[in-house]
């Protein structure tokens, strides 16, 4: 059974499920975070929805690439965990089933591609306090405190 943050389904909604990839990014002691300004303001571990016909390593590649600006090396799953949430980018409800990596972050290409994203490093316990769902802070407490 897969782990649920966050608040319940509501009864009788109706949920989309989007399957998402997101990655625990740890370098010289600190992780590297993306902060989305719109349409909220939250600190995120990077990653997004997997594209259809789209393959979930594919995906967390350029998900991180795309918002942060950085290539990645050697991801490592470490688990998943549900969430029930409105997505107001595609006016959506939806059963978000996050794949949480942990991966090693090699190399800067830029800026992120993605609008309103920005990438930034803080430390771990920071991270675990300032990430916006409970999904996300979970794991960084868990694989990196």
């Amino acid at each position: 059974m897969i782990r649920r943050h966050g608040e319940a389904p509501e009864p009788g909604r109706h949920y989309t499920l989007r399957r998402g990839v997101y990655a625990i990014l740890p370098r010289e002691g600190q992780l590297l975070v993306t902060h989305q300004a719109t349409p909220l303001s939250e600190f995120q571990l990077p990653g997004g929805g997997i594209d259809p016909g789209e393959q979930p390593l594919a995906a967390l590649h350029r998900e991180v690439l795309e918002e942060t600006g950085w290539r990645i090396a050697a991801p490592q799953r470490l688990g998943a965990f549900r969430r029930f949430t409105y997505m107001p980018e595609y006016d959506l409800w939806a059963e978000k089933l996050c794949i949480i990596y942990m991966a090693r972050p090699v190399r800067a290409y830029g800026p992120p591609s993605e609008p309103d994203h920005m990438a930034l490093w803080m430390t771990p316990q920071l991270a675990a306090d300032a990430l916006g769902n409970a999904g996300d802070r979970d794991f960084v407490a868990r694989f990196c405190l």
